[in-house]
């Protein structure tokens, strides 16, 4: 018989760790949304690291600004932003106060509430895709930008919490380029995901936007 998921919320030592570490075992933790409807959990099986100064891929390579002031710490915290005019996608804060590493959270199969994620992802033609791609999750969760700087490790009730779920065997993961990364950001194999689990996003490399004419 199989243990069910361990629902003890993950310290925040447990993101006060290199971005690299903490990314490969953020998968198969479970992330919860508390909303007024009933809670919405998701088992993350994709992600990706970005890590500050350090990657030129990263939002936070070039300084500080207001639009990324949460990857700068304190660790535990979710940075959330907008993208291409439509979407939001999110992280969590990584390493030591005052740095800037994160983990984009790309896929996970959603383990409770997907009544609820199938109201917010009504073109999901099942339950598989309805958090298959950061976007994608990030809706399915109910996730926008008032829910930037949310800390994740905090105690009682939160709109947002990661639980410890159950950690996935080394010889399990696996890792490659970043999803439409471009430049030298491109390069890195910083993108972790679960093998032969149908809930992660297909690899897509960078493309350059097309000006409109």
């Amino acid at each position: 018989m199989i243990a069910p998921p361990d629902r003890t919320p993950l310290p925040r030592e447990f993101f006060d760790r290199p971005v690299l570490e903490v990314a490969p075992d953020l998968l198969g933790r479970i992330l919860v949304r508390s909303t007024p409807d009933g809670p919405i959990a998701v088992r993350l099986t994709e992600v990706e690291a970005y890590d500050g100064p350090n990657d030129p891929g990263s939002h936070a390579y070039r300084g500080r600004t207001p639009r990324n002031d949460v990857m700068f710490g304190p660790p535990g915290h979710v940075y959330v932003y907008f993208t291409y005019g439509m979407w939001f996608c999110m992280n969590l804060v990584c390493g030591p106060d005052g740095t800037a590493s994160a983990v984009l959270l790309r896929a996970g199969e959603v383990v409770e509430g997907a009544e609820l994620a199938r109201k917010r992802r009504l073109s999901a033609r099942n339950d598989k895709e309805l958090a298959k791609g950061p976007a994608r999750l990030a809706t399915a969760l109910d996730v926008g930008r008032a829910l930037d700087g949310t800390d994740a490790c905090a105690a009682g009730e939160t709109p947002l919490k990661m639980l410890t779920g159950t950690p996935i065997a080394r010889d399990q993961v696996r890792n490659g380029p970043r999803t439409g990364v471009s430049g030298d950001g491109g390069v890195h194999p910083w993108r972790f995901w679960i093998a032969n689990d149908p809930t992660v996003s297909p690899y897509r490399a960078h493309a350059p936007r097309r000006r409109s004419s």
